[in-house]
Parts: C-alpha cells; structure tokens; sequence
C-alpha cells in the first residue's frame, strides 16, 4: 500500500492569558504550521502520515492547559506519490 499524505486543517480556541504557552507548544509539533494568531485563535494546518496520527495530534493541543477547544475545518488524503505531480492551470 502506498504512503499517504493527510492535510488537518483546526482552529484552536485559548484563553488570552495562555496563548503564548499554546503557541510555543504546537510550534513544536513535527508537521504543524501556524498561519494565523488572532483574538485567542490560531489556525493551524497539520501534515501526517495517518488520519489517527492527525486526530492524537488534536486530542494533545486540546489538553493543553488554556486551550477551550480544537475544531477540525478541513481534511485530505492522497498518495505522496500525487505531490509530484505537475497541475496544469
């Protein structure tokens, strides 16, 4: 079976007392990228090898301390094989 790519993209909630702890811990996160930073959210894409591996990665930011909440607004999969591929315009 061949490697798949999977794309989460969350929104995480946090209390404004905590967000600097909160940001410091995703960052830290292999495959984790903040985009966004803005009244107590942050819009964070996730790049793993699994579905699961997305979901503890959640279910980690989610028990951070100050985080109210982790919400999942997009999702992908595909082979690793299709990144190489060229997309005509």
């Amino acid at each position: 079976m061949e490697q798949e790519i999977h794309i989460a993209g969350i929104v995480v909630y946090a209390q404004a007392a905590e967000l600097d702890s909160v940001r410091s811990c995703i960052e830290e996160v292999p495959g984790a990228d903040i985009h966004v930073i803005e009244s107590g959210k942050l819009v964070v894409t996730l790049e793993t090898e699994s579905t699961k591996r997305a979901l503890d990665i959640m279910d980690a930011i989610r028990a951070l301390p100050g985080v109210l909440d982790v919400v999942l607004v997009y999702q992908h999969a595909e082979p690793v094989s299709a990144l190489d591929q060229e997309v005509s315009p």
